[in-house]
């Protein structure tokens, strides 16, 4: 059976990531400015948005996943916790 939710019940797995890399952004990066710097980018997307990404009640699309990454300066795989070691 297909499942729609992280097995935390959360609707997305790379929320409590994108915080954690948020809060580590030089200058105090808000969710105010972080939804500000990805309007930048293209993405229409507030405050709000971005608050309840972090705290998982609201799905990402691929589009949007990588916009945050690039912003975060990170990777997809990073944001969705499945960085692999290459052998």
């Amino acid at each position: 059976m297909y499942k729609n939710k992280s097995s935390n019940g959360s609707n997305n797995i790379c929320g409590g990531k994108i915080k954690e890399l948020r809060l580590q952004l030089p200058k105090k990066t808000s969710q105010r400015k972080f939804a500000d710097m990805l309007q930048i980018q293209g993405l229409d997307v507030d405050k709000n948005a971005i608050q309840r990404i972090e705290s998982g009640a609201r799905f990402v699309t691929d589009i949007e996943l990588k916009a945050i990454a690039q912003i975060l300066n990170v990777s997809c795989d990073t944001l969705l916790g499945i960085d692999m070691p290459i052998k």
